[in-house]
């Protein structure tokens, strides 16, 4: 059985692993931080955010400047989705944002199997 936890998340209570909710492809153990099993790509964000004023005359345009911050996208080896994005100083490690009680999770879909049968 698997349990959606994102848009592009879900984690497949046999084998207490991260998969890819389009393609199925297993990421790694749900343990650990599901981005340790994704493509990473590290944007400078003065692709995603123009300049709101005139770089030419100005040193502060009101763009974020990349020796302070990157966008790291995280996308699915196999299909390619993006999977998550976020804003960090260059060097940062990814952040480990999703922690569940696993064994919690795994009772509610015995549960849930056993209340569908």
């Amino acid at each position: 059985m698997k349990i959606n936890m994102t848009e592009a998340l879900a984690i497949d209570m046999d084998r207490l692993g991260w998969v890819c909710r389009k393609c199925g492809h297993e990421h790694g153990p749900a343990e650990q931080n599901y981005k340790q099993g994704l493509l990473v790509y590290a944007r400078d964000p003065r692709q995603v955010h123009r300049a709101i004023i005139d770089p030419q005359q100005y040193t502060q345009t009101f763009a974020p400047q990349p020796e302070w911050v990157r966008i790291i996208e995280y996308y699915c080896p196999q299909c390619a989705l993006l999977v998550e994005a976020e804003y960090l100083p260059p060097g940062h490690p990814p952040v480990h944002d999703m922690q569940f009680d696993l064994a919690s999770l795994r009772a509610l879909a015995a549960r849930t199997q056993e209340a569908g049968q």
